[in-house]
């Protein structure tokens, strides 16, 4: 028995995985990774694989990157971790500032917490305690149609992929879905800001907040829309006093050209901003909820008031954590990453554009360093994504589609000629579908 199998064997005795049919593990073997550097993960058998989502979308620097390595060490031979209730730390001191420096101008105070999901929860109390704290009870919060925000209860309940949320229905947060524009085209951005606006004329009272992913919906098969939305939105939450959040954790950290998509909109500000997976280039659990002064002040207040935000996470702001945070955004600065990643944004663009022709595409759509391949003429039990990621594997590179769209989203340090790698097997196995690849 190889080392693989033995680990696998292991593995299923013990390990229930995430996101995963168990039993689909009786066909389909797991891969025990033994390291990884670059873009590259490697086995137990000296397999290697193109890391092309970037293991869930947090890596960016590529795996084992040694200057953030460096920076973990020497953080790790320091303090490895201290409360943030009435201690602090420099590495989160710095990283809280840095983060307010890059974010939109009205961003001004930062709060910890552990992971996308976790930030989602702490902007969602935060703005339902903000109103109940000037004497309004607004139990309801509006999300887009196709959204996903987390799996914790209070982020489930303000998505809209069933495939996660139907089944807990009955004992989740109710909340009110909207349209989000059916496509990237201005012209689409309309009618669901008019259906945005009526709901606001008829439940203003009853809404904290309206909470979306901007530009790219990516839990939601990669959805994408115009930034215009985003600008009618903030003109819309203004006008009828609610808060805008903004879902950064996907999108955060230069995936969409840019280095937040916020960026693409028109100095636009939210009230708050969530960000998470690429904020330690991949390394750690970490999260913030960025928010204004207007916000905070609301909650500063004597002890016994009822007005403070009692919400905590053991491990908030950990201190190797933040110090590995910081080194990525030492490396976005000192090797002007946003400027570096637009020529492969374009040869990611040329290389998608090959795929429009092939008769079981239905479209292809790009933001950034984000592309994705919709597929037609498939049934859902056909799990055709299923056999993409199969016939990738066999390939050495890691797709895993979200159910008929295939997509790619590689570390910002992807070379081009891996680019050009990632997007060979790609190709091949959307173009080859019926022939090549077997169930």
């Amino acid at each position: 028995m190889g080392l693989n199998s033995d680990l696998i064997e292991r593995d299923l005795s013990v390990i229930w995985h995430p996101c995963t049919q168990m039993k689909d593990h009786e066909s389909l073997p797991l891969i025990p990774i033994k390291r990884g550097y670059g873009v590259y993960l490697e086995d137990f058998e000296g397999k290697k694989y193109l890391d092309a989502i970037s293991s869930w979308w947090v890596n960016l620097f590529g795996h084992s990157n040694p200057y953030i390595n460096q920076k973990l060490i020497e953080q790790v031979n320091n303090l490895e971790h201290v409360l943030l209730a009435g201690f602090s730390h420099e590495n989160a001191i710095r990283l809280a500032e840095r983060l307010i420096k890059i974010t939109p101008e009205k961003l001004t105070k930062v709060f910890f917490a552990d992971n996308g999901s976790s930030g989602i929860e702490v902007a969602l109390k935060m703005s339902f305690h903000y109103f109940k704290n000037r004497g309004e009870i607004r139990p309801l919060f509006i999300s887009l149609t196709n959204s996903y925000h987390g799996e914790t209860m209070g982020a489930l309940s303000v998505g809209d992929v069933s495939l996660y949320k139907e089944v807990y229905n009955e004992i989740i947060i109710k909340s009110i879905q909207v349209p989000v524009p059916k496509d990237q085209n201005l012209e689409s951005i309309h009618q669901p800001l008019n259906e945005l606006k009526n709901i606001l004329i008829n439940r203003k009272h009853e809404i904290s907040a309206i909470i979306l992913e901007p530009i790219v919906q990516c839990a939601g098969s990669m959805h994408m829309y115009h930034p215009e939305y985003i600008n009618g939105v903030r003109k819309l939450a203004d006008e009828f006093d609610i808060h805008l959040i903004l879902d950064e954790v996907a999108t955060g950290f230069g995936r969409t050209g840019k280095m937040f998509a916020v960026e693409h909109c028109d100095n636009l500000s939210p009230d708050f901003m969530i960000l998470s997976k690429g904020l330690t280039g991949g390394y750690l659990p970490l999260s913030v909820v960025l928010t204004t002064d207007k916000i905070y002040s609301e909650f500063y207040c004597d002890y016994g008031s009822g007005k403070s935000f009692l919400h905590s996470h053991s491990y908030t702001g950990n201190p190797l954590a933040c110090a590995v945070a910081n080194a990525s955004l030492d490396i976005f600065e000192n090797e002007n990453i946003i400027n570096a990643i637009q020529p492969k944004i374009k040869l990611m663009g040329e290389l998608l554009n090959k795929f429009i022709n092939l008769p079981n595409v239905a479209n292809v759509r790009q933001t950034g360093m984000i592309g994705a391949v919709e597929l037609k003429g498939y049934k859902r039990e056909e799990r055709i994504g299923l056999k993409v990621y199969k016939y990738a594997l066999e390939n050495s590179v890691i797709l895993r589609p979200l159910g008929n769209v295939i997509y790619f989203m590689p570390p910002l340090s992807i070379s081009e000629d891996e680019i050009k790698e990632m997007f060979r097997v790609g190709f091949e196995a959307v173009k080859n579908l019926n022939s090549v690849i077997t169930s």
